[in-house]
């Protein structure tokens, strides 16, 4: 792409500064509220990669050595940098994904979440030691850290997923190359900077943005010890066999159609408030979003005036103004998205509420706009229910029964998250048993755990066996060593025995 010279260009961050890298691609990175290019970034290539490994691999030296005293310094320094700042990064969030600034506001707290259990990290990676396990015999294990790791993320939470990961991994002595999303990509450098002014020593944490490119040179890359991924399933599966192929440790976190079960003794003014929050928040552009709400009849008509009732308040608009719901991504998913409603039309659904005609409050015409829609008696073979849509489009289905409701969740391919919506205690822990999901809102539409917890999700919404921070976290940017240790006079070791060792 040729550059327009008034136009400015996102460099990478290695060791400790802006670089431009060996690769002159660049892409576009858009104003989603305006439709208008505000910078370009640069497309990191295998030889960009290779030298920011370079600089975490030679910081990983010193780094991976470094005391817990020297590392928690550092982290609760950026916690409270970030504290103090979290405005400015919520500001930068919004300008180039385009949702809420009360929204990004909510992704950076629940990312410094993230920042404050790192902040604990001496509690989490104590070992355990086992004393005369045999005579004058002692065992210990210790954590260690895996060296160099690689973090893809997504463009949906370009601030809070970089911090599922990389606050751990650095706490417990690894070194980082991050290659975020290039649709929004500056966050990540000012987060570099950020962590340069806590006190990071030069190289432990490096941005290099680009694309597939970048993505495979840190899959294949010898010196890349583990593969943190947040995306859709296809590239999450892809993640996931190339780089175990390549051995390494791979968490790779999927796709959703996340569904919420309404049985007919629920609140449906709770419900209601919870499935526009949980299916229109960031412009359904969250894995943990409501997208199809299973109505148990006889609730679904009551249940649709009530949500078509809210959606009409709605105000979409420019993230920096007083909208509830901002624009989407790019011009290309805001088509896609929107495409699904003619699909719905032909599938014999209802079009209740259709977003393409919606005016924006603030930002530009050509934004990338699309508003809350509605759709009922969705059937269950229309791809409007199958495929992630990944945008502002909530899906009604009518079902009989609790059963049949349950076997509608367990019988997809996601088990991302859930929720059930109910009076009945019986019910709600019935479900909590019998669902195939990886995570379960009681009453609760979007279950994200704290960050003591794990986030994850079943079935093809994870591969791998490690979750996203909390313990699952630590355990995966650690490995474990036994040390077996014997101190005695040599006079006294008992000579030699080929046999088999024993305890005694």
């Amino acid at each position: 792409m040729t550059l327009d010279a008034q136009t400015p260009t996102l460099d990478h961050w290695i060791a400790g500064s802006p670089a431009a890298g060996d690769s002159s691609r660049t892409s576009p990175v858009y104003d989603p509220a305006l439709g208008e290019v505000t910078k370009h970034v640069r497309l990191g290539s295998a030889s960009d990669v290779d030298t920011a490994v370079a600089a975490a691999r030679a910081a990983y030296a010193e780094w991976g050595r470094s005391s817990i005293a020297k590392r928690q310094t550092v982290m609760f320094a950026f916690r409270e940098l970030l504290n103090a700042r979290k405005g400015e990064l919520a500001a930068i969030l919004t300008s180039e994904h385009g949702k809420v600034l009360s929204d990004a506001a909510g992704e950076v707290a629940r990312g410094l979440e993230v920042v404050e259990f790192a902040c604990a990290m001496p509690q989490l990676t104590k070992g355990s030691h086992s004393l005369n396990v045999s005579t004058d015999v002692d065992v210990y294990s210790v954590k260690e850290p895996l060296g160099v790791v690689g973090i893809i993320s997504p463009f949906n939470f370009p601030a809070m997923v970089p911090m599922w990961f990389f606050p751990i991994a650095i706490a417990t002595g690894n070194t980082v190359v991050l290659k975020p999303s290039e649709k929004d990509p500056s966050v990540a450098n000012w987060l570099a900077a950020l962590l340069a002014e806590a006190g990071l020593p030069d190289g432990v944490f490096n941005v290099v943005h680009g694309d597939k490119e970048a993505v495979d040179a840190l899959l294949e890359h010898p010196d890349v010890a583990s593969i943190s991924f947040v995306g859709s399933t296809p590239i999450a599966r892809y993640v996931y066999e190339k780089g175990t192929a390549a051995g390494k440790r791979v968490q790779a976190l999927g796709g959703a159609k996340n569904h919420m079960l309404v049985l007919p003794d629920a609140d449906l003014d709770l419900v209601a408030d919870a499935a526009v929050n949980a299916g229109f928040g960031s412009a359904g552009e969250r894995c943990m979003a409501i997208s199809v709400v299973l109505a148990v009849d006889p609730v679904g008509d009551a249940l649709v005036e009530k949500v078509r009732d809210r959606m009409g308040k709605l105000v979409t608009g420019d993230g920096r103004g007083d909208a509830d719901m901002g624009p989407l991504i790019t011009r290309e998913h805001r088509d896609k998205v929107a495409g699904y409603l003619d699909v719905a039309a032909d599938d014999g659904a209802t079009v209740v509420v259709d977003g393409r005609g919606v005016t924006p409050s603030g930002g530009a015409p050509d934004g990338f706009w699309l508003g809350p829609s509605l759709v009922d008696h969705v059937g269950t073979t229309s791809t409007v229910y199958t495929d992630e849509i990944f945008g502002p489009v909530l899906s009604i289905v009518r079902v009989a029964s609790y059963a049949e409701g349950l076997e509608l969740i367990n019988g997809g391919q996601y088990g991302n998250g859930t929720a059930i919506f109910t009076n009945d205690g019986g019910a709600a822990r019935r479900f909590q048993a019998d669902v195939e999901v990886g995570m379960v809102g009681i009453n609760v539409p979007i279950p994200v755990p704290v960050a003591y917890h794990s986030f994850g999700g079943w079935k093809s919404s994870l591969f791998g066996d490690a979750k996203a921070y909390g313990p699952s976290g630590v355990d995966f940017f650690t490995r474990e060593k036994a040390v077996t240790a014997r101190w005695l006079d040599p006079a006294t070791h008992g000579g030699v025995d080929l046999g088999f060792p024993q305890n005694s």
